[in-house]
């Protein structure tokens, strides 16, 4: 039989995160994020639940021929934009929108041999730095843009820093969210400014044509620990689940794993869990690091291998091999651990948890 440890994808979940998007934010068009091929859920196995989205946002056009292959054929958004001429034969191709951020892909597009009419999302640096065109010069390119035969449709774009909590002492969007509202002042278009964060923080206070929901449908909380994800109504959409395949008894002062990290101070009964660094759970989550066995919560103890972990069995008297034990997300029970909580305690964030998952885990989806 193939090893014991396996990520549930659950639909209802998945679609549940998306109505809470919707309810949030009723009078705008929702992309659903998935990028990193849907936050290491699979785009094949989110499609189904997200299809009643408006349109999909991710970076990989060969993630965005998927979508075409199971049959999408609304709005596909390339948030960073193309990064090659030759990109603009397959936005043109699959009919693909795309970010324009950069002046080398303004000349891409002004060099692009055939004609092709492209709706484009114009991004303003208003203070992150990563991508986009200062204040200052946006109005000017948005102008040269403008009378672009190659365009049909501009949409301005930004991104927020800090919308999951303040920024040097202020509400956090309020930097970035003056320049942006000043510098597009009575330009023609529609805009897109809310990620997760500011789609559950701010949802009567920004005008936002397109929404761009990440994190928040894969069922974790974007300003974690000032909010969990059940005070926003967010279910778990992944659990990776695994089993218990031995059981050890220490004595005191024995140790267990590499390094021997965890001494036992008294007796104490262990279970050896079939998940480890390889199946991408993190070697650095310290002894604490909360787990469920058996439907209850007690936690990892020692060093994480790349195969194996050990837990703390001394609230779960029944545990025997074969037990089950749930890394994150929710146990056949119905108890729930949240990936925020694995995360905090390994000093990372869902995000990385859920993108990290490896390829020799055995995926299922699940209602």
């Amino acid at each position: 039989m193939p090893r014991p440890i396996t990520a549930v994808i659950h639909a209802q979940a998945l679609r549940q995160n998306l109505a809470v998007v919707r309810q949030s934010v009723p009078d705008s068009k929702v992309f659903a994020v998935v990028k990193a091929n849907a936050y290491g859920h699979g785009i094949e196995r989110v499609y189904e639940s997200f299809k009643s989205a408006d349109g999909f946002a991710l970076l990989d056009i060969e993630e965005a021929k998927r979508l075409r292959a199971l049959g999408w054929t609304g709005p596909i958004l390339l948030l960073e934009g193309i990064f090659s001429p030759q990109d603009l034969f397959d936005c043109a191709q699959y009919q693909l929108s795309f970010t324009v951020h950069s002046e080398q892909q303004m000349v891409w597009l002004q060099h692009h041999p055939y004609p092709a009419q492209f709706d484009i999302f114009m991004k303003m640096n208003s203070g992150m730095n990563r991508l986009g065109f200062k204040p200052q010069q946006y109005r000017e390119i948005w102008q040269q843009l403008s009378q672009s035969d190659k365009i049909a449709s501009i949409t301005h774009m930004m991104h927020f820093s800090d919308a999951d909590g303040e920024r040097f002492g202020q509400k956090g969007i309020d930097y970035q969210l003056s320049e942006f509202e000043a510098t597009i002042q009575d330009l023609p278009g529609e805009r897109s400014v809310s990620n997760s964060a500011a789609i559950l923080r701010y949802q009567n206070q920004l005008q936002s044509d397109y929404v761009r929901g990440g994190i928040m449908l894969y069922g974790s909380s974007p300003d974690y620990p000032k909010h969990s994800i059940q005070d926003w109504g967010l279910a778990p959409t992944m659990s990776l689940r695994s089993e218990i395949i031995a059981v050890q008894q220490l004595n005191a002062n024995e140790s267990v794993g590499y390094g021997s990290s965890y001494v036992a101070e008294q007796p104490i009964r262990i279970g050896i869990v079939a998940c480890g660094y390889a199946d991408g759970y993190q070697r650095i989550s310290a002894t604490g690091t909360p787990v469920l066995v058996n439907g209850i919560r007690t936690r990892t103890i020692g060093r994480v291998s790349m195969d194996m972990l050990a837990v703390d069995l001394t609230p779960i008297s029944d545990a025997q091999v074969g037990s089950e034990v749930v890394l994150w997300g929710q146990s056949s029970t119905g108890t729930i651990l949240p990936i925020d909580d694995v995360a905090a305690t390994s000093g990372t964030i869902g995000y990385e948890l859920m993108c990290g998952v490896t390829a020799r885990v055995n995926f299922i989806n699940q209602e």
